[in-house]
């Protein structure tokens, strides 16, 4: 796991953090990874995957669809580029 460290923390902002992590039974340092942890990967953010399967299910697609895609797909393997 990281190692962080932050300088120059305001001292109403340390006795804030400390006050929040004291109501939620946490250490400062806990609260303060449970504070970044909630800011940088929200529960409510949108996952890619689970948007296009909901897309899926929204529009209808079945396992034949894909299978039609499958079959009309490009098989030709690329061709590497090439500087000259």
């Amino acid at each position: 796991m990281a190692v962080l460290t932050v300088r120059n923390v305001p001292d109403e902002v340390h006795r804030a953090l400390r006050l929040r992590a004291a109501q939620h039974g946490h250490s400062t340092e806990a609260e303060i990874r449970e504070i970044l942890s909630s800011v940088v990967k929200p529960e409510k953010r949108v996952r890619l995957g689970d948007a296009l399967a909901a897309l899926g299910r929204k529009i209808g697609l079945t396992n034949d669809d894909f299978a039609a895609l499958d079959q009309a797909r490009d098989q030709t393997p690329a061709e590497p580029m090439r500087f000259e």
